[in-house]
């Protein structure tokens, strides 16, 4: 509810709903979770999420993270019988159904945390809202950063950028370990939270999908694009 940039964003209307709820819905379409839950430090959210037919829970108002937010709710006793827990970030409207059977994926395959990629265009990897991810050649990440990263020194050699998606799976013993991690230089430089666990030795598998995704909600532009968006579809 704090976003500087967006003020009440989770609340925030596009195309007749909040943009909380859209990211349920689209969550719960990917067909991989058994349930979805909102968690939020915010009664107005809950009472949106419950009213859409949502599981909300009211979660302490000082976490620093959202990774440490779904930490909370995964440890209330009625989440604890589950095998995966999965992080959905609250601004992911159009996030890819295939992103989350991704990360889910990659932690089934043994990654402690699994996450989702979609390929960028050298031209908008420059960005610093945007968050780019390198990947080793067996596929899982090396770092994340908000600059452009690779550095394509020499202009012969082709670099392919990767765009990171906002979701993480993790089984709850994983994401028990990244709870007790100190924070480390490069996530406190960054802002990006993923950097603790990567680097405390802790692998991160990404799922690379081969479309670019629509961008998440965090200024006044991508509300007015996710409204034409959302309109066009539904007319159609």
């Amino acid at each position: 509810m704090g976003a500087e940039r967006l003020p009440g964003k989770p609340l925030r209307r596009i195309a007749g709903k909040a943009l909380v709820e859209w990211v349920a819905l689209n969550a719960r379409r990917s067909g991989v979770l058994d349930v979805v839950v909102v968690a939020t430090e915010a009664r107005e959210v809950v009472e949106v999420a419950e009213r859409a037919g949502f599981r909300a829970v009211l979660t302490a108002p000082s976490h620093p993270s959202g990774t440490s937010r779904v930490a909370e709710v995964a440890g209330l006793a009625e989440f604890r019988g589950f095998e995966v827990v999965v992080n959905v970030q609250g601004d992911e409207p159009f996030l890819p159904p295939a992103a989350i059977r991704g990360a889910v994926g990659e932690v089934e395959r043994g990654a402690d945390v699994g996450t989702a990629a979609v390929p960028l265009e050298a031209g908008a990897a420059a960005a610093p809202s945007i968050v780019k991810v390198v990947l080793g050649e067996d596929g899982r990440a090396m770092y994340f950063s908000r600059s452009v990263v690779p550095h394509a020194r020499d202009a012969a050699v082709a670099v392919r950028y990767w765009q990171h998606l906002g979701v993480y799976a993790f089984r709850p013993e994983a994401l028990a370990r990244w709870m007790r991690l100190a924070p480390t230089t490069p996530e406190l430089a960054e802002k990006l939270e993923q950097l603790r666990p990567l680097g405390h030795g802790m692998t991160i598998g990404v799922a690379r999908l081969d479309e670019p995704a629509l961008p998440g909600i965090d200024t006044e532009d991508d509300v007015r694009r996710a409204e034409a968006y959302l309109g066009s579809r539904r007319e159609a």
